[in-house]
């Protein structure tokens, strides 16, 4: 499709992955920009990522960028350092059907555990996911390439996968995820095809790692569509395989009280991001993995344990048996633990330990939290306007540095990109 058909401006993509397609090109290879860079583009939306598909294999990509590394196993990237920013070069893929060996590797339930068979550029596009992912960009001549049908996709604004939607998503069931993401956030209608056996398949998502599926849940929920993301995954099933324990408690409560609380606090979580603020990844998993935590925190009162270790306890065992399905870092965990623990803190408003509360690193988000326990009935309200306005009684009290021990401290680790 040439420029008078697609509509993409160069001038509006990626300069740093512009530079890139055109270095790979003066080195004689062929280079596209693929996935979001041009599928949102050519919805309407204003791209984040900027990939580029090339015939170069890992190895040659690093050879003609300094600033580049290889990464992964699974499936071999590269990423590639131009000024701040990084990008993802990934080399042309063929379908694994009929190759053996290393590099192409499936489970016993029909997942992909390793995928690094080199191929064309039509055969990299009908082993991408969806339709929508597999128009390519061509810098040298301008012009899109569409393999798959996915131009038909683009103008109905229809989300269909490419194959055997099944054989697919036995592969990689993380691309049930992507689906609903891709819903979430644009503004399409799923092939039939494609939607109908998410529900019956979402049990294979106990086939990817734990580890994975944390870094997939902040991409569905902390994207600024986390609400309506949030029920999507619901109805299809997916959150439940994902939260079992909090899920169970969700369809068996009477009323609405923590379905509330996540809502609410998705729909502040999409606010901030869409205003432009950060936001913590504990406070998105304190407000999902509250329901189990409380109904163990009330379960231990109940027995008779003083209510610092019930909530101590029950924090440390929800987080764990969550770990199963979806695992969250000890930096995350523990930051998790903290704001349902001050819960109980909160309460105490004598000045003297008012004041020691609002220099805790964690007071901002337990504070957040108490709001939201307030807004979905979950406690009485009246807790929450005290803290506000001895904030604004007290607006030289800022939150003490948060030190770190030795144990506690996030590794940084350093990029081994070759000088």
């Amino acid at each position: 499709m040439p420029p008078s058909v697609h509509g993409i401006e160069e001038h509006r993509l990626n300069s740093g992955a512009i530079s890139i397609m055109e270095q790979l090109n003066t080195a004689g290879y062929d280079a596209y920009l693929v996935g979001g860079g041009v599928r949102d583009f050519l919805l309407g939306k204003i791209p984040k990522d900027f990939d580029i598909a090339t015939n170069a294999t890992p190895e040659q990509v690093t050879d003609i960028f300094r600033r580049a590394r290889i990464v992964g196993r699974r499936f071999q990237i590269v990423h590639v350092r131009v000024g701040p920013e990084v990008f993802e070069v990934t080399t042309f893929r063929a379908g694994h059907e009929g190759h053996k060996g290393s590099d192409a590797i499936q489970n016993e339930a029909g997942m992909l555990t390793r995928d690094n068979i080199w191929g064309s550029v039509e055969e990299d596009a009908k082993r991408r996911d969806f339709t929508l992912n597999a128009l390519y960009y061509n810098h040298k001549d301008r012009s899109v390439y569409d393999f798959v049908g996915a131009w038909e996709d683009v103008k109905a604004k229809r989300l269909r996968i490419i194959g055997d939607p099944e054989t697919r998503y036995r592969e990689d069931p993380v691309r049930m995820l992507r689906a609903i993401r891709f819903m979430g956030k644009l503004p399409l209608t799923i092939d039939e095809k494609t939607e109908l056996p998410i529900i019956d398949h979402g049990h294979l998502l106990s086939e990817v790692s734990s580890s994975r599926l944390f870094d997939e849940v902040l991409k569905l929920l902390q994207a600024g569509h986390g609400a309506d993301t949030f029920e999507l995954l619901w109805e299809f099933g997916l959150f439940q395989t994902m939260f079992p324990e909090a899920s169970a408690i969700l369809e068996a409560q009477q009323d609405s009280t923590y379905w509330d609380l996540i809502e609410q606090a998705l729909e502040n979580t999409d606010a901030r991001i869409q205003s432009g603020r950060t936001v913590n990844p504990a406070f998105l998993y304190a407000c999902l993995l509250w329901p189990a935590a409380h109904q163990r925190f009330k379960q231990y009162l109940q027995s008779g344990m003083e209510p610092t270790e019930a909530m101590a306890k029950a924090g440390a065992i929800t987080v764990d048996a969550n770990a199963t399905t979806v695992a969250i870092p000890r930096r995350f965990a523990q930051v998790t633990r903290e704001i349902w623990e001050m819960q109980l803190r909160l309460p105490n408003t004598q000045t003297r330990r008012a004041l020691s509360l609002l220099r805790n690193p964690r007071f901002r988000a337990a504070y957040d939290f108490l709001l939201l326990r307030e807004q979905s009935q979950e406690i009485d309200p009246g807790l929450g306007r005290w803290w506000t306005d001895f904030q604004v009684e007290n607006p030289d009290v800022k939150p003490e540095r948060e030190i770190h021990t030795r144990e506690e401290r996030p590794r940084k680790r350093r990029r081994q990109y070759r000088k």
